[in-house]
């Protein structure tokens, strides 16, 4: 199978959306992004902002790699608080009701006002637009967008008498496949787990989104002022995660994020729930056959749409806005939202992206990468509020505190639910 590289990718020399014009004066522009998956995502965002500068020489552009998602947003608030924030970054698209409310950046819509601007904004898939708009504004543009979906391992499937081609697609199937899947040694020992579902942490709060969904719920509203935590819909995901252990389909307790891709090339996992940013790394090191499906769903399918999107911060200049402004049409424009999402397996935040000939090949020599698109109408806005970091974490630890076994479901959801309740009072 042929490996893309952005490498393998045509440069892409403006002649989109007015792209090399430039703005009208100077402009030295800083750029937070993140790394929250294993891809060459530096290299790439290196390349694309190089070639930006080059047909832009009357401005300068410095790419600031920031860490994960979670330490970019941090090391961006302290610097907009210190009066010398990035005039552009991707952070989390659902840390728009904090930017909002610590007044650090300025709504799209304010300073993109031409119809070709208009035309720009809504060029992409509106199930990413859901996180990008507050109140009837557009706050951020979508880059690096992601759902998780169901990574599993046909070899594993074949051994285990299963069909290579037929995942699981709901709850109970996955239990019965799951069992078959889980391996174990002469001594009883597991040296294969049917699955693996993080449940820690932001990752498992993304990965209970998703379920939740399945169930036909959502567990926060637009407004970010309103949380579902304590729904049945939540109860009966906690329950499945459970049972997933009682089963001996999944490990029991504590399940991380960053080990799990390891977790699934290396044979531990026959099957794991990760984000498709994962795809570029998987299709690059598994020496075993592989395949993508849908999340599993408990009463149909459901996903959580996540990653970052693009935002501009409050202080930049009228050039530097201009100038950011034309560096984010250069950023998803067709070819280079497909030309991101081949180097790292992020799903193209627009339609027309995925209509161009590299794309579309990509597609047919690796089809694992249309799955998430054609899951993307069934997913919801990741959990988000007001307060993100502090009402995330009520739910962060219900979760933990049932999967390590030291809570019941119900009481669990109960408890979170009141305190968010009590941080999100003020905001209603």
């Amino acid at each position: 199978m042929r490996l893309y590289t952005t490498s393998a990718l045509p440069l892409v020399l403006g002649g989109a959306l007015g792209l090399g014009a430039g703005a009208a004066a100077a402009a030295d522009l800083e750029f937070y992004f993140p790394v929250g998956v294993n891809a060459p995502a530096v290299a790439t965002i290196d390349e694309l902002t190089s070639e930006w500068a080059a047909q832009n020489p009357e401005h300068t552009i410095k790419p600031v790699y920031a860490g994960n998602y979670e330490e970019t947003t941090t090391k961006a608030l302290t610097a907009a608080a210190a009066g010398n924030p990035p005039q552009v970054a991707v952070l989390l698209a659902i840390d728009i009701f904090t930017l909002v409310e610590e007044d650090v950046i300025v709504a799209i819509s304010d300073i993109a006002t031409t119809p070709e601007d208009e035309a720009w904004m809504d060029s992409f898939f509106p199930g990413f637009m859901k996180d990008a708009r507050f109140e009837g504004k557009t706050y951020a543009i979508p880059f690096q967008r992601s759902t998780p979906v169901f990574y599993y391992n046909k070899d594993a499937f074949r051994a285990a008498g299963l069909d290579p081609e037929d995942p699981p697609e709901t709850w109970d199937e996955m239990i019965e496949m799951g069992k078959k899947l889980t391996v174990k040694d002469a001594n009883g020992n597991v040296t294969q787990w049917g699955t693996r579902i993080p449940n820690l942490g932001l990752a498992g709060a993304w990965m209970f989104g998703g379920l939740v969904v399945s169930k036909g719920d959502v567990l926060s509203a637009d407004s970010g002022t309103e949380v579902s935590i304590d729904s049945p819909a939540s109860i009966a995901s906690l329950e499945f995660l459970l049972e997933l252990a009682e089963e001996e389909v999944m490990a029991p307790g504590g399940i991380s994020w960053g080990d799990t891709p390891k977790a699934f090339l290396e044979g531990q996992a026959a099957s794991i729930w990760t984000s498709t940013g994962n795809l570029a790394f998987i299709n690059e090191n598994a020496d075993f056959d592989w395949g993508v499906g849908f999340l599993p769903g408990g009463d149909g399918p459901g996903a959580p749409a996540g990653g970052g999107n693009l935002y501009v911060f409050k202080d930049a200049t009228d050039e530097e806005r201009a100038a950011a402004i034309d560096f984010m049409k250069f950023m998803t424009s067709p070819e280079n939202a497909a030309r991101w999402s081949i180097a790292t397996g992020y799903v193209a935040p627009r339609p027309d992206a995925w209509e161009l000939p590299i794309m579309q090949e990509y597609v047919a020599e690796l089809p694992q990468a249309r799955v998430a698109l054609e899951q993307l109408p069934y997913a919801e806005r990741e959990f988000a509020t007001f307060q993100r970091a502090k009402v995330t974490q009520f739910l962060v630890e219900a979760i933990e505190s049932v999967v390590t076994g030291d809570a019941d479901p119900a009481a669990a959801v109960e408890a979170a639910q009141e305190k968010a309740d009590d941080v999100l009072g003020d905001y209603r």
